[in-house]
C-alpha cells in the first residue's frame, strides 16, 4: 500500500509512524452532536459544474463520532499510532477493530485528497 505519492521510500515507512495533516482549504465545524468537513470544489471540472450546472461550491461531509475524532487529530502533530491510542481511550470497544478501521478511513481521506503527509525526519 503506497501512502505518500512520489516518495520512493513510501513503502518502507510504517503507516503507524506517519503524521497526517488536513489539506489547506479544508475546514472542520464542530457542533454539539455533529462534525462537518467543508471541502471547496477547486478543480477545473468542479468549478465548471458549480458555474454551469448550479452545483454547490462547497461539499459538506458529516462525520460519525469516530471519523470526527480522526479528522480533528489530523493536525500535523499526531501520528497514526497516537490517533489509534487516543481512539482506544475515548471509544474503547466501540472502536474495534480499531487498526483496520483507522487504516481504511485514513486511506479514504488520502484518496479523496483530504490529507497530506508531514515529512518524517530520520
Amino acid at each position: 500500500m503506497r501512502f505518500i505519492k512520489g516518495n520512493k521510500n513510501a513503502e518502507d515507512q510504517n503507516l503507524l509512524d506517519m503524521v497526517p495533516l488536513l489539506k489547506e482549504g479544508l475546514t472542520i465545524e464542530q457542533g454539539n452532536d455533529f462534525v462537518i468537513v467543508f471541502m471547496p470544489r477547486q478543480s477545473w471540472i468542479e468549478r465548471q459544474a458549480v458555474r454551469f450546472l448550479n452545483q454547490p461550491a462547497i461539499i459538506k461531509v458529516k462525520l460519525d463520532d469516530l471519523g470526527a475524532a480522526v479528522a480533528t487529530r489530523c493536525d500535523g502533530q499526531h501520528s497514526i499510532s497516537d490517533i489509534a491510542m487516543s481512539l482506544q481511550v475515548e471509544f474503547g470497544e466501540a472502536a474495534e477493530p480499531l487498526i483496520p478501521r483507522l487504516v481504511k478511513f485514513v486511506e479514504l481521506m488520502e484518496v479523496n485528497q483530504w490529507i497530506e503527509w508531514k515529512p518524517i525526519m530520520d
